[in-house]
């Protein structure tokens, strides 16, 4: 589930600067790629071996010992995943998440802190060659490497559009957010491209176990969290798994 401690608040969502729709560079870049992909609908993991395979796969990738791989994970157990330069006191109340079980990881990419529940969670990772993001801005990046996610999601009727550098968003508030990670070494590269969704999110459970302010406990800090993050569960009935099998089946149909 997304950190609800984002810029991309309702009001900032509907005030984006209009991009130029670059829908068609975007299907054509994918449309080259998808070829060469393996897609992987990932067995549950702990979350220290989800980080671990995030930054090998893209190792192996960028030395040309893998093929490009899209891998949709499912998650052991919960979780708070911090981004790379962040202090774990900071974003994360400690003492709360090993009362409730939930790890505490750090991944190998920027961002914010995301909070994991496995049935309310959706999160993939894209390991790609390089040249995928070649001669695009790093705002660009994202949105090519969500293009089809964005295309999937509204073919199940979802109100779903881009918002901000690196979140997906309804008009109401944000679904989730991305985050990358360049490696360019071996023998061209590759980009590290992953992206956590709420399907549906726990506001009472997530302040507790986030700093997400001073009030994290009171019934405003809840509310407020409630506003900031629209799981996909407040627009549609299709379970967790539907959707997921949906997001697989993009590429393989």
């Amino acid at each position: 589930m997304v950190s609800p401690d984002a810029p991309n608040t309702p009001a900032s969502i509907n005030t984006q600067t209009k991009q130029p729709d670059k829908s068609s560079e975007y299907r054509e870049r994918w449309n080259a790629l998808r070829p060469q992909l393996t897609v992987i609908h990932d067995h549950p993991r702990t979350s220290d071996e989800q980080m671990a395979i995030d930054e090998t796969w893209a190792r192996e990738v960028a030395a040309g010992t893998r093929q490009p791989t899209i891998r949709f994970w499912e998650w052991a157990g919960p979780a708070v995943v911090i981004g790379r330069f962040q202090s774990a006191q900071d974003e994360v109340n400690l003492d709360i998440a090993e009362q409730l079980g939930f790890d505490v990881v750090r991944r190998c990419t920027g961002g914010g802190a995301m909070f994991i529940e496995p049935g309310n969670t959706i999160t993939y990772s894209l390991y790609a060659p390089l040249d995928f993001v070649q001669g695009v801005s790093i705002e660009e990046s994202y949105r090519l490497c969500d293009w089809w996610l964005v295309e999937a999601l509204r073919e199940l009727g979802l109100d779903v559009r881009f918002a901000g550098l690196n979140d997906i968003a309804s008009q109401y508030g944000k679904i989730g957010g991305a985050a990358q990670r360049r490696f360019p070494v071996g023998s061209g590269g590759a980009v590290l491209h992953h992206v956590t969704m709420a399907y549906d999110i726990d506001a009472a459970k997530m302040s507790r176990v986030l700093n997400t302010s001073r009030e994290k406990m009171s019934d405003k800090a809840v509310k407020s969290a409630v506003k900031r993050v629209d799981p996909m569960k407040s627009q549609t009935g299709l379970s967790r798994e539907h959707i997921v099998e949906h997001l697989i089946d993009w590429f393989t149909a």
